[in-house]
């Protein structure tokens, strides 16, 4: 069995196990979407930049309502959640080009997820040869562009949507 190890997001996770509140919430709270990295708000779900993203153009959508449980949530919320995937490789095809993409939802600890009170989607760009050996012999994670340039880049065609 081959194992793929991702040491840089140790400290992360730790961080977000001892947070009083979850990071989603606590984005909606600030009221202020570029400094939460919110591109998007639609009527049950938003869009925001993971704040430690695998590549450039890692988003999450997650509801407004605070649940752990998917299969708990309204049917019109999962419905505007599968139409905000869409939307986001849309986006992200338009403006990054990458050669595919890895999307997913951890739910629950056991499973991996470092919010697991609070239901998300992950949506990572990929492009072939975007693993590089610096994360195994550094521990250090190169991503070649800061959330403010990701947000930049991304917010306009959002707003289109809208």
């Amino acid at each position: 069995m081959e194992y793929i190890y991702a040491p840089w997001r140790e400290e992360y996770v730790k961080k977000v196990f001892k947070m009083k509140e979850c990071i989603f919430c606590h984005a909606l709270k600030l009221k202020n979407d570029k400094k939460a990295h919110i591109l998007y708000r639609g009527k049950y779900n938003f869009i925001v930049l993971n704040k430690y993203p695998y590549t450039p153009g890692h988003l999450m959508i997650a509801p407004y309502k605070h649940l752990d449980s998917f299969e708990q949530a309204e049917k019109e919320s999962t419905d505007e959640f599968s139409n905000l995937l869409k939307l986001c490789l849309k986006v992200l095809r338009k403006k990054y080009n990458p050669h595919g993409f890895n999307t997913g939802m951890n739910l629950g600890q056991s499973a991996g997820a470092g919010v697991a009170k609070h239901y998300h989607l992950h949506i990572i760009p990929r492009w072939v040869g975007d693993s590089n050996f610096m994360p195994l012999i550094s521990k250090t994670k190169v991503v070649i562009e800061d959330l403010e340039i990701t947000y930049s880049r991304l917010s306009p065609l959002f707003q289109k949507e809208k």
